[in-house]
């Protein structure tokens, strides 16, 4: 009978003199450090009239103050989509998500990063 790898495999917690166990997987919260810079990606169509990228400005508006310099727009290689990314500075994992909430919620998005 052939055992599986997995089954051989098992995980002992490495003490790190801290109390903590390295075995958990850390809440998403804790993979960040406030206040930080984060790019946010927002892919959508590229409408002759920029729609998509004002809803996005609109959307991350909605939590930080976004200056123009703060976007940067690029063009897929045929032209029916654009990527706009925004940088912003975090003061905490709240802005984070309300910002993610807030772009799910703009018409044509495709793919968020």
């Amino acid at each position: 009978m052939r055992r599986s790898a997995a089954a051989a495999v098992s995980v002992t917690p490495v003490p790190t003199g801290r109390g903590e166990d390295l075995t958990r997987h850390p809440r998403p919260e804790e993979l960040l450090e406030f206040p930080c810079d984060h790019i946010f990606k927002a892919f959508g169509p590229n409408d002759p009239d920029g729609r998509f990228v004002a809803a996005v400005r609109a959307a991350v508006d909605e939590t930080v103050p976004v200056p123009l310099d703060a976007l940067k727009v690029r063009t897929s290689g045929e032209g029916t989509y654009v990527c706009v990314s925004t940088l912003v500075r975090l003061l905490n994992f709240d802005q984070l998500k309300s910002i993610y909430a807030a772009l799910q919620r703009v018409e044509g998005l495709r793919y968020l990063l």
